[in-house]
Formats: structure tokens, sequence, C-alpha cells
């Protein structure tokens, strides 16, 4: 049950810091009914469990060369590949991707340490 309740809470985490960036950003939107913002969060929140740590893992020697910094460009291609897939995702350009990485990251880290159970 504790999974399920995680997995839940994680998509509304990205459908809120899809609202966020979409919000705030501009080159960045987001249109569409409750229901599609729910389905952005489960797709994005899909591809941060499946693509990225495959990613990660192939690009390992980079990332660890430039200290890290590669995988903000993970997590842009990670986006670009959620806008692919969500017809009312729309991202302008490198910059808005990057500031909403950014801005996605931080309300991730927020919401899901509100949430967090440490047991």
């Amino acid at each position: 049950m504790k999974l399920v309740a995680k997995l839940i809470i994680r998509i509304l985490a990205n459908s809120a810091a899809i609202w966020v960036a979409s919000y705030f950003i501009t080159g960045f939107s987001f249109s569409g009914s409750s229901r599609d913002w729910i389905l952005a969060g489960l797709v994005l929140a899909v591809l941060n469990s499946l693509v990225r740590p495959i990613l990660k893992l192939l690009t390992c020697p980079v990332i660890i060369l430039t200290l890290g910094l590669f995988s903000v460009f993970i997590n842009i291609f990670v986006l670009f590949l959620a806008e692919k897939i969500l017809p009312n995702l729309r991202i302008d350009g490198l910059w808005p991707a990057f500031w909403g990485v950014i801005v996605i990251s931080l309300v991730n880290y927020i919401i899901l340490s509100i949430f967090d159970n440490k047991e």
C-alpha cells in the first residue's frame, strides 16, 4: 500500500511541477484538462523511473568527468522526450527546457520532502 501511495504522490508532484513550470517559464507551456495534467505527471514519473537511470548508466563516465553537471542534460533530454509523448506539452528551445528542469526538480524536491516518511 505504501508503494501505491508513493507512486500517487510522485505523479501528483510531477503534475504540480509541470504546472508551476508552465506558469513561470516563458516558452514552456502545457494546456489541457485536469486529466491531462495527471497523465503528464504519470508520463514524467515513468520516464524518470525507466529511461533516466538507463541514460545515467550509459553516460556514467561523462557524468563523472563533468562532476555531475551532465545530469542536467539527461534531465533536459527526458523532458524533451516527454514533450514528444504528450501533445499538450510545448517547449520552445533549450533555455525553457533548462529552466523547466530546474523548476520541476525544485518543486518535486519540496513536495516529496513534505510527504517523505522516515521510517
